[in-house]
């Protein structure tokens, strides 16, 4: 069984020993689990290295209207400059059907007719990827947190600027919820000013290395697991009320801050920018960015921003593969309605080109009002969800139904988020 954690660009060694112990054990022991790094990254070789130290902090203000446009667009040419400087010769050869293509070499040195595949967000599109090049060698595969077959990088950061924004509205109204607790306010609307007002304050007086993108990023995290939110309210009560960062620091290195070690953001542009197209020409991003900013506010920006390096980027740009399906064994398919990173369209999309897969879907409300704490789906690593009914019996990699429609469950337990080592990663975006 293949592994992927996606990113791209994150280890994927960890998985090989992280993923079995999650799951029942006649499951587990019916595989020979094997993570792997793409090439270009991690601890495979050569290995990408541009600019360790590029998300120091405090950076310049992601918001445009803070005159930091200029300093942003030096800030991406002078990262891609590196990176070409380094590594001109390995960057052509660093896109999903590379990758795809070293997962074949694996298949043949393992002498396996088929592979089984387990990947995560964008290792859906590397699984996928792998299918629809090498058909004849598709055993089972399950792809969890979904990124859409159809939709080009760029369009893709859209949907996540959409999500995260509902995220960051949900965040807002518990909080608001729970004034008793953290006496912020009744009204999410209040809750939300008082963010944002809290914001401006580290633009003004950086917290250390915590200026308000490193605050941004901090935050970004309680969009992937609502057990986070807790802190992050403690965060924006204690500043607030009491004027003490130390909640604030804690939860920065905790979930934000980069390990200049990490090398996944370099293998994040190679793919995000060489996979798909991108607007060359950044008054385009202005003008368009600016209208899903009017919808979007609090990501937007952040997200154009951790891009920007496929402005410049020296690749010329190909086209994802086209997914159809044809000649593949039923997959099967996991996705959450509240996923941030890869929103709930990508699993809709994906169960459109695969004819014979099986979606699985976790309604957003198990994300919010059960004990289920993850809103990404992750449920195949869930022992408790996974072990009952259907998912159980999917997850042991039988052979899966061809549905009509999406099969929906509702949690009741809590889902299982993976857990790689613990090194600090430049922020991530997971695909995606």
């Amino acid at each position: 069984m293949l592994l992927n954690p996606g990113g791209p660009g994150i280890s994927g060694l960890w998985m090989a020993s992280w993923i079995p112990s999650k799951l029942p054990p006649d499951v587990a022991a019916a595989y020979d689990w094997i993570g792997f790094d793409l090439r270009g990254s991690q601890h495979s070789e050569p290995r990408m290295s541009c600019d360790p130290h590029y998300f120091d902090g405090p950076r310049p203000d992601f918001q445009v209207g803070q005159g930091t446009t200029g300093a942003w667009l030096d800030r991406a040419a002078g990262y891609v400059a590196k990176c070409t400087e380094k590594h001109s010769w390995l960057l052509p050869h660093l896109s999903t059907v590379d990758h795809v293509g070293d997962m074949e070499s694996i298949r043949r040195a393992l002498g396996a007719e088929k592979i089984n595949f387990f990947g995560w967000s964008y290792g859906t599109t590397l699984g996928s990827t792998y299918a629809q090049l090498y058909p004849r060698h598709v055993r089972r595969f399950v792809l969890d947190s979904i990124v859409g077959p159809s939709v080009s990088w760029y369009d893709h950061n859209v949907l996540q600027d959409l999500q995260h924004e509902k995220r960051f509205k949900a965040f807002t109204a518990w909080v608001a919820k729970a004034d008793g607790v953290y006496h912020l306010g009744t009204d999410p609307a209040e809750v939300e000013a008082g963010w944002y007002a809290m914001r401006t304050r580290l633009r003004e007086h950086p917290v250390g290395r915590i200026g308000p993108d490193e605050f941004d990023d901090t935050q970004v995290a309680g969009g992937y697991d609502v057990l986070r939110w807790p802190r992050l309210a403690t965060v924006l009560s204690a500043y607030t009320n009491s004027g003490d960062t130390a909640p604030l620091v804690t939860a920065y290195e905790r979930y934000a801050a980069p390990d200049p070690e990490d090398d996944s953001f370099d293998l994040y542009n190679a793919v995000m920018c060489g996979d798909s197209k991108w607007p060359r020409d950044f008054r385009y991003w202005r003008k368009d960015q600016a209208k899903v900013n009017e919808k979007a506010p609090f990501y937007t920006y952040n997200n154009m921003w951790f891009n920007a390096g496929c402005l410049t980027w020296p690749v010329k740009a190909g086209h994802r593969t086209r997914i159809t399906g044809k000649g593949l064994p039923p997959m099967l398919l996991f996705q959450a309605t509240d996923d941030p990173a890869t929103p709930y369209e990508g699993g809709l999309d994906m169960a459109r080109a695969l004819p014979s897969a099986r979606l699985v879907v976790e309604r957003a409300a198990a994300a919010t009002r059960s004990r289920s704490r993850a809103t990404r789906a992750s449920t195949i690593s869930s022992s408790a969800t996974c072990a009952a009914g259907r998912c159980r019996r999917t997850a042991a990699w039988s052979t899966a139904p061809a549905p009509r429609t999406p099969t929906r469950h509702r949690s009741g337990s809590r889902p299982l988020r993976p857990r790689p080592p613990a090194r600090r990663r430049p922020p991530s975006r997971d695909s995606s």
